[in-house]
């Protein structure tokens, strides 16, 4: 995950932003979401955007800025002035900590359901516990996926200096890297998995072994909170619908994130039915909004053991629930 500086923005950055708002009609805003079009968090997005919701909620929604990690998405979010932004929890903490002026108003994903760890098929590895003396993949230091992956191996007995984690880069990486024989077993998350299920054994899944972590929020800057809350709220509530639909139409609502993903249709449909059907000690993968106080706790507690966040962080001082619909506002 890469460190923040809000005091050297990237030109690029700047410049992708600004062309995209500069080229929009007058009253229309852009999105930002961390691993559009990539990873499922922004599924509700694609959503949303093609059903029509953020119209009919009264958001003049005309795209969505993605970048390939939470730091770029919240830096390309200010440079820009961007109304709303989803990133990980552990991004905005390290900010605020920084001195932005920005403030959790979201709770967009309440899981890591989409992580599966897998093997070969012919691997010898069976359970968690074979992984002693194994490598295991993940994407990059002080990311999500590393320090789930010393949960995965806590959850078979396990220490992290008992396996050897190798950075692969990025999730695709890790399958190439998992193909080669570079490393035991990789982290698949969807909409990899659906992708490649067939191919590979399912070692250990998320919502198996693991509690609810909090995994992307929405976040917006302190002037934007003031100047746009009447857009902010409807975002809200248009992403909310999105995700309602995607529980009743799975299958409608996979069509347009293969679309959107550019993913093939069986694929989009498989990873839309896993994932709104994912419960992870009963919690669902995407919520409405509401923002679950000891999962949060318990993703930047884990993001710590990676040297994503440093310090202490009182986080009930980084939430604002005020744009929530009411019967969601407050902290659970």
């Amino acid at each position: 995950m890469p460190s923040l500086n809000f005091q050297c923005l990237s030109r690029s950055a700047i410049a992708l932003v600004a062309g995209l708002m500069l080229a929009a009609p007058a009253g229309a805003e852009q999105l930002v979401v961390s691993n559009y079009g990539v990873s499922a968090n922004g599924m509700p997005f694609a959503v949303a955007m093609a059903k029509g919701y953020f119209k009919d909620e009264g958001a003049n929604v005309t795209g969505i800025v993605t970048s390939d990690g939470g730091g770029t998405t919240l830096r390309n979010m200010l440079a820009g002035d961007v109304p709303y932004g989803e990133v990980n929890p552990s991004v905005v903490v390290a900010a605020i900590q920084k001195g932005a002026d920005i403030k959790i108003v979201s709770d967009n994903v309440s899981t890591v359901a989409e992580f599966v760890w897998a093997v070969k098929p012919d691997s010898p590895i069976k359970t968690v516990k074979d992984l002693k003396g194994k490598k295991i993949a993940y994407t990059n230091p002080r990311s999500t996926s590393q320090a789930l992956a010393t949960l995965l191996l806590q959850s078979g007995g396990l220490k992290t200096e008992d396996a050897e984690l190798v950075k692969t880069g990025g999730f695709g990486e890790g399958v190439a890297a998992l193909d080669t024989d570079l490393v035991d077993i990789a982290p698949i998350p969807e909409p990899l998995w659906s992708k490649f299920k067939d191919k590979y054994r399912p070692i250990a899944k998320a919502t198996d072994i693991l509690p609810p972590l909090e995994n992307v929020v929405g976040v917006v800057s302190q002037s934007q909170a003031k100047a746009k809350g009447d857009f902010i709220r409807a975002v809200i509530r248009a992403r909310r619908k999105a995700v309602d639909f995607m529980i009743q139409h799975p299958d409608e609502a996979g069509d347009i994130v293969a679309k959107a993903y550019n993913l093939d249709p069986a694929v989009g449909r498989a990873a839309v039915t896993n994932l709104t059907t994912s419960r992870t000690q009963g919690m669902p993968y995407w919520g409405p909004g509401t923002v679950h106080m000891a999962g949060l706790q318990r993703m930047i507690e884990l993001q710590k053991s990676v040297g994503a966040i440093s310090g202490d962080a009182d986080v009930s001082k980084m939430i604002d629930t005020s744009f929530l619909p009411d019967d969601i506002k407050g902290i659970q």
